[in-house]
């Protein structure tokens, strides 16, 4: 069994960890893109997270399929439920699935299983990457070199939780709930703004540049690979509480309060950094809920607002060539403005 770095043990990195648990606490956020150096600890902060939430459970079937959730069933699963018959069900980690550069649509969506078909003479589905992934996460690496169009699959995919494929005679359609991460180099191409815009948050990972805080990942890095486990059973603790304090976020999510005059500022912050349509202000009150919920906070605050914005916002921002300030200043700016009204 592999063992992966303790998400709690993580030095340095406070954006990418606060942007990934507001992601597993509310999904619907919509995923998060890390951009920023290479060996930074994106991957690394991933599959730390995945090991510490709680695993699922899963009907036994290729999907995964939440047993809760009926609306929710591959083709298989559905047909044991019209046939009067309960799918059994087991207790899986949460996936991490990795979408390699290169990946072909079929191995994306899933198509024809060639060999069944050239042994049986039987057309059958074989699932890809997205079933793997469903109430998981998807990591994508150098999405910025992604071809365009697999980009738009995946987050239109992402933001309807099903994916349909119809092609070469099949007729599927199966549940592809997962959160999307994305990073990259920005030094080897941006991503076209309509797709920023679809990610909920957006961090830039940087190389640290005290010495102290390098010695510190050094020091954690070189203890887990020489002695995995003896690091794992100090880091327990603070996983557990994690884990405890992940899954209080998920439930008391709904029993946040979003006060009128927080919509309001949201509105208010859009407007005055000219975003794009409402997506900005949906994924910044959402963003907040889940702080607030995080937090085990019950009201959403303007504080909320302002320590997010830069996640929520930065990447929806129109680029003026005549203005000098980057968006973190024109965000700080604004909110300054709005908090002075």
């Amino acid at each position: 069994m592999k063992r992966h770095f303790p998400f709690t043990a993580i030095v340095g990195q406070a954006e990418l960890t606060t942007a990934l648990k507001l992601a597993a606490i509310d999904p619907a956020i919509g995923g998060v893109l890390a951009f920023g150096d290479r060996g930074t600890g994106k991957s690394t902060a991933l599959r730390g997270l995945a090991a510490v939430l709680p695993r699922l459970t899963a009907n036994d079937c290729a999907y995964r399929c939440d047993p809760g959730r009926e609306d929710r069933l591959c083709p298989d699963c559905r047909a044991k439920l019209e046939a009067g018959e309960k799918p059994d069900t087991r207790d899986v980690p949460v996936p991490v699935v990795d979408l390699p550069l290169g990946s072909s649509e079929d191995r994306i969506v899933g198509g024809l299983d060639l060999e069944h078909a050239l042994l049986t003479g039987e057309r059958r589905f074989e699932p890809g990457l997205l079933a793997k992934a469903n109430r998981g996460f998807l990591y994508i690496d150098e999405i910025n070199l992604l071809e365009d169009h697999l980009v738009d699959l995946l987050l239109d995919v992402a933001a309807s939780g099903e994916n349909v494929v119809e092609r070469e005679g099949l007729s599927v359609r199966h549940p592809a709930q997962f959160v999307l991460i994305g990073s990259g180099n920005p030094e080897e191409g941006e991503l076209r703004p309509q797709l920023l815009d679809r990610f909920g948050l957006s961090v830039t990972v940087t190389t640290p540049q005290d010495v102290k805080t390098r010695i510190a990942v050094v020091k954690a890095r070189d203890r887990f690979e020489r002695d995995s486990a003896a690091f794992l059973a100090e880091a327990a603790e603070a996983e557990g509480a994690l884990r405890d304090k992940l899954e209080t976020g998920r439930r008391n999510l709904e029993d946040v309060n979003v006060s009128d005059r927080i919509l309001e500022q949201a509105a208010q912050l859009c407007i005055s950094l000219q975003t794009d349509g409402l997506r900005a202000e949906l994924t910044l009150v959402r963003a907040a809920r889940a702080l607030a919920s995080l937090n085990g906070e019950t009201d959403v605050t303007f504080q909320h607002l302002a320590e997010l914005a830069p996640f929520a916002l930065a990447h929806r921002l129109r680029r003026n060539p005549l203005e000098e300030a980057g968006s973190g200043v024109r965000i700080e700016r604004a909110l300054a403005e709005l908090d002075a009204a």
